[in-house]
């Protein structure tokens, strides 16, 4: 299989990248936060990207015969900052709230990634999409619950989270005419190694960990050498996060990222499966009543979408 660098663009397409992203990043959380208790977040996102290069090097970049080549560097080293950014804070909450939750705040992202579109990449988003956006911020309002007992800092991390990865699939959807999969997937996965090899020799030694909070032992704690049978998680780990990077890239790609980002509201449901059967916890009443808010929201950008695409087919001329 070759991925040119330019690809007709391809709706139906873009959405199988896209789930088959979502499955990736839905198994790379639940394993981020299996390690969690054990290990600082720098050490795993190190491991896991010397895993993930090696998976994109030794399969992926055979399989495609893509090209390395890239030509617009400063993007790529953006796209790189935006998803560590991204990671970094996610991979924060994890350590200190349920998956599900986490996922549900964090789905701010798809909305956000809708509004930039628009904003930045000059793609149509019409009144009743608008109105599927405010529903979703509604949504998550209810899971965060500011004012309230249930409320804790811990989960504006996902927030902070899903401006990143916003960010990062505007970058993609524009630069993606030019450069391929491959080369953005590694490029992310360099980073990562840059920065978190940094981080460890920084914050490795574990002195700064003082704090009595989750997330702050998993940031601050000192790496420790993994497990063997550890070491098989971190490897998973690594190749889920790889190929999800290629695929959600490809994803962006392929199609508009108006079309695309809804695709990703199946992490929800995956994540309250995960929550319920790995972890044994699960969303109380009014989290549900968020989460389904924002689910709906996503259904109906999807549903706009595929009016608004049937009416371009309708209105066209006829070339026969």
């Amino acid at each position: 299989m070759r991925i040119d660098a330019a690809p007709t663009p391809a709706p139906f397409v873009g959405a199988l990248w896209a789930m088959l992203a979502v499955a990736c990043f839905s198994t790379t959380d639940v394993l981020v936060k299996f390690l969690s208790d054990g290990y600082a977040l720098y050490e795993v996102m190190f491991i896991r990207t010397l895993f993930g290069i090696l998976f994109l090097l030794g399969v992926i970049l055979p399989l495609t015969r893509a090209s390395l080549r890239i030509s617009r560097v400063w993007l790529h080293l953006a796209r790189g900052l935006c998803v560590f950014v991204a990671n970094l804070f996610f991979f924060l909450g994890l350590a200190a709230m349920p998956l599900s939750e986490a996922t549900a705040i964090f789905f701010v992202s798809p909305l956000l990634i809708s509004a930039f579109s628009v904003w930045f990449l000059h793609e149509t988003v019409g009144p009743r999409r608008w109105i599927a956006i405010a529903v979703g911020l509604v949504g998550v309002v209810v899971v965060l619950r500011p004012g309230t007992e249930a409320f804790q800092a811990a989960a504006l991390l996902p927030l902070f989270a899903a401006t990143g990865y916003a960010l990062l699939h505007t970058i993609t959807r524009a630069i993606g005419a030019t450069e391929n999969a491959t080369a953005m997937a590694l490029t992310i996965q360099l980073t990562f190694l840059v920065i978190s090899g940094a981080a460890g020799m920084l914050l490795g030694h574990g002195g700064y960990d003082v704090f009595d909070h989750p997330s702050a032992h998993f940031l601050l704690r000192a790496w420790t050498w993994p497990a063997t049978s550890d070491v098989w998680l971190l490897a998973l780990l690594g190749v889920s996060s790889a190929m999800g990077g290629f695929s959600i890239s490809e994803a962006f790609r392929r199609a508009e990222a108006a079309f695309v980002a809804p695709f990703e509201y199946i992490a929800l449901p995956m994540a309250v499966f995960f929550d319920l059967t790995v972890f044994g916890v699960l969303p109380d009443t009014v989290a549900f009543a968020g989460i389904a808010l924002i689910l709906v929201s996503g259904l109906v950008l999807i549903w706009r979408e595929a009016v608004a695409r049937r009416r371009e087919v309708l209105d066209a001329p006829n070339r026969l």
